[in-house]
């Protein structure tokens, strides 16, 4: 049996630099974030409320009296 001892094959290393955690940038994000959300939901807000109001303008509901039961009128004895 016979050994044969190959040479070693060059290893190149590279640094690698230690990762960073940016708490700043996070909470920047996240604010920034909230703000788009919040803008949103006030436009589509006041979209539906501008919709809901048209809406009822169009179609005015009838007085509460005439929708309700009416009693007639009992005199006193």
């Amino acid at each position: 049996m016979s050994l044969v001892f190959r040479a070693a094959e060059t290893v190149t290393w590279i640094k690698v630099e230690k990762p960073v955690f940016d708490l700043v940038g996070v909470v920047l994000y996240s604010l920034g974030l909230a703000a788009i959300c919040a803008i949103v939901a006030l436009v589509l807000g006041l979209v539906l409320g501008a919709v809901f109001i048209a809406r009822r303008r169009r179609h005015p509901m009838n007085s509460w009296s005439d929708r309700s039961f009416q009693l007639l009128d009992a005199g006193r004895p």
